[in-house]
């Protein structure tokens, strides 16, 4: 099949080739040359075998470079040009010394106000013989949606290398705020174009004196031709680190999350539209005043656990706890011997307006996720979960068995028809169900020592082999999945286990969006690091996203000991700092009104209520289109029994925004120690009036002021901290 590509692609070749040198560079093995052919400047790649990529640094449009001044400062080079349309400003840096990592920057200042109706990738091979048909290459991952910006390759005719290449996007928000477009699907292509292309648009011009990033790029350069899925997983996970360390980060917000669990508890517990009642019992809705649905048992749930760990922490159990956990017997089904989906008492008023709202259909992983959190409860102690679960984990079995551990996505549970097989044709079904079925297992495990549910486990953990970034369906149960496989590795050895774990990880890093987009209605919240619910969602869902926070967390702490890709535990801290600073913004109190969608899908949005919104959307859509979800209520809930520790005692109330361990309590001192990578910065937040002295194995720590009763001392993960007074 021949290869499809632009005019500009294929003039590409012959313009460098007939192109003037102007600058080049060797680093590590690598020599980088620079060239002008006029409507392009272009840094040239030239590999250890002779084989080139050339990469667009800067693209004139309908125009032609001039005057163009080339400096080069040991290594980094700075290009100025005009073009009849503005100026552009270039820089071309190298920011490991002993690395392959390149990154390219380029400015542009219109001299006139005019809209850019295209813009080609950025990304091209280069042949001896000049025919792309004698190149060819794997495209591991790339872009979707508004996810990172990155696509990574391997070259493999000729067999030279792979190439990580990811695109800053919050460096073009002032474009996009100009021209009203996203940064959706701007990174990707097929072979032999492939890279970034420049969001355009007809209608919104460029304004003239304004000075825009037209692209900030990264390139990450590797002479090793991944293979196995492990290889391709954990090597992305690598590199997405590595360009991680030196990628523009915004800074991160303290929030009262006591304050914030006292409002939400608050709320939940009295607004009434959070309720429903049947035969005199009061059940969650799903949505605030979504009266039409029947309740479900993992609305009760997601709420009842994080209510528990909460709980468990204020060591006060509110009256709400025992509330909800009175609903649950009710929905088991004696028909089928387990809990079902919708409450069995009103299961007639489901409407059939989509596959799952009909009586008897299940979600595949909506099985798994309330019996996983009934086995939590119940191995806290919970008398009511554990009767409820024992009940119903025979029949989870049986449905493993019966689609001999690959789940489709929709079926009866009454006769184990298959309603829908695959997410898309031939993508099969929910593959990370296997992985929270594996979770299930273990739990089970535990609390009854039979050895059945672990060989269980083991069975659906050998369906995950092999599947790389495909293991990825739903972003919790797919971390959910990486937890119990690094579980599993534990307890077995088996390094297969470890290795489906780490693309568990891989897959949920690669649905994450490492961009700050600061336009349209996205400026008004923080958005960095946030992670995607499914492959194709077009928003963030505040359900997910805390459960994805949960699990990463516990993930840090059960990995001690482990040897895992050393960028991994720098990005999972990293993950739970940013979320920390991010998910008090799915509240409606947070936002500015008039972001908020005045048409819901599901129920009602109330702006003063603290429910947190189902989706937080990109650029000039609105927030809350699809309802506030009460089944992500738990979110402060949640945060507080992970992230505040305090001594009674001693009146010690602390906030840290990185997962710890090694808690002791010396004389009049404090001792633990951050996890994560010594390369990236954390926070150590102290509450109350006391004088305290925070220091580190090499330091004592300043500290700042950020409002009465709070100090903040900076300090970086994988530090030996101390708390002294």
């Amino acid at each position: 099949m021949d290869k499809k590509f632009t005019s500009w692609t294929a003039m590409a070749q012959s313009d460098i080739e007939t192109a003037e040198l102007i600058a080049s560079t060797l680093q590590s093995g690598f020599n980088f040359e620079l060239f002008n052919t006029g409507d392009s400047l272009w840094i040239v790649a030239v590999w250890p075998d002779k084989t080139r990529t050339a990469f667009r640094i800067a693209f004139a449009l309908n125009g032609h470079f001039e005057n163009v001044v080339v400096t080069d400062r040991k290594g980094l080079l700075q290009i100025r040009a005009n073009t009849r349309l503005g100026k552009y400003n270039s820089e071309v840096s190298f920011p490991e010394k002993k690395g392959h990592l390149v990154r390219y920057t380029t400015t542009f200042e219109a001299d006139f106000s005019f809209c850019i109706p295209f813009w080609p990738r950025d990304i091209v091979p280069l042949t001896k013989t000049g025919s792309f048909e004698n190149t060819s290459a794997k495209i591991h991952t790339s872009q979707i949606g508004t996810r990172s910006g990155l696509i990574y390759f391997s070259l493999t005719r000729p067999k030279t290398g792979s190439v990580f290449y990811f695109q800053n996007l919050s460096a073009l928000s002032d474009y996009c705020e100009a021209t009203q477009t996203s940064i959706g699907e701007t990174v990707g292509g097929e072979w032999p174009e492939i890279g970034f292309q420049l969001p355009v648009s007809q209608e919104n011009p460029l304004p003239a004196g304004k000075k825009v990033v037209l692209t900030d790029a990264f390139v990450l350069l590797s002479e090793t031709v991944p293979v196995s899925e492990p290889e391709i997983t954990q090597s992305f996970i690598e590199n997405l680190a590595n360009v991680y360390i030196h990628l523009p980060k915004p800074d991160t917000e303290y929030h009262d999350w006591l304050s914030l669990s006292q409002k939400a508890m608050d709320d939940l517990q009295h607004n009434k539209g959070c309720w429903t009642q049947a035969d005199g019992i009061p059940y969650l809705n799903a949505y605030l005043c979504d009266y039409k649905t029947p309740p479900e048992i993992m609305v009760q749930l997601s709420v009842l656990l994080p209510l528990k760990e909460f709980s468990d922490w204020k060591k006060i159990k509110p009256e709400l706890y025992n509330e909800l956990k009175c609903t649950l017997p009710e929905f088991y089904d004696d028909r089928i011997k387990s809990i079902v989906r919708w409450l069995p008492a009103l299961s007639e008023e489901l409407d059939n307006s989509e596959e799952q709202k009909k009586e008897m259909v299940m979600d595949s992983w909506y099985l798994h996720h309330p019996l996983m959190n009934l086995a939590r409860l119940a191995l806290a102690g919970d008398k009511i979960s554990k009767k409820l679960l024992l009940k119903s984990v025979d029949f989870a079995v049986k449905v493993a068995r019966h689609f001999k551990y690959e789940w489709p996505v929709f079926y009866k549970m009454d006769t184990l028809e298959v309603i829908r097989k695959e997410t898309e044709p031939g993508r099969g079904g929910e593959r990370d169900v296997a992985g929270s079925y594996v979770h299930l297992m273990l739990l089970v495990w535990k609390l009854t020592d039979n050895p059945l549910y672990f060989r269980e486990a083991e069975k659906a953990a050998r369906k995950l082999e092999g599947l790389g970034f495909d293991i990825f369906y739903q972003a919790n149960n797919t971390a959910f999945a990486a937890t119990a496989l690094l579980e599993l590795f534990k307890l077995t050895g088996k390094q297969n286990y470890l290795e489906s774990s780490f693309a568990c990880l891989a897959g949920l890093f690669k649905n994450v969006r490492l961009a700050e987009c600061n336009y349209g209605n996205t400026k008004h919240y923080p958005n960095f690091f946030t992670v995607f619910p499914l492959n194709e969602a077009p928003y963030s869902a505040a359900y997910e996203e805390v459960e994805v926070y949960a699990a990463l967390y516990d993930y840090v702490l059960s990995s001690e000991g482990i040897t895992m890709p050393s960028g991994l535990l720098l990005l999972l801290s990293e993950f739970i700092k940013y979320s920390l600073s991010r998910m008090p913004y799915y509240y409606p109190p947070m936002l500015p009104r008039d972001i908020l969608s005045d048409e819901v899908r599901t129920g009602e949005l109330q702006h003063s209520l603290w429910i947190p919104l189902e989706d937080l959307n990109d650029g000039w859509e609105k927030a809350g289109q699809v309802g506030q979800e009460v089944y992500g209520a738990g979110l402060p809930f949640a945060v507080v029994s992970r992230q505040y520790y305090r001594l009674e005692e001693e009146d010690l109330l602390f906030f840290v925004d990185y997962p710890v361990k090694g808690f002791r309590k010396i004389s009049n001192s404090l001792h633990f120690h951050t996890l994560g990578s010594s390369l990236m910065p954390c926070h150590v937040y102290i509450i109350g009036h006391r004088e305290h002295k925070v220091s580190t194995h090499t330091d004592t720590i300043a500290s700042k002021s950020i409002a009465p009763g709070l100090m903040q001392y900076a300090i970086t993960g994988n530090s030996k901290v101390k708390i002294s007074w």
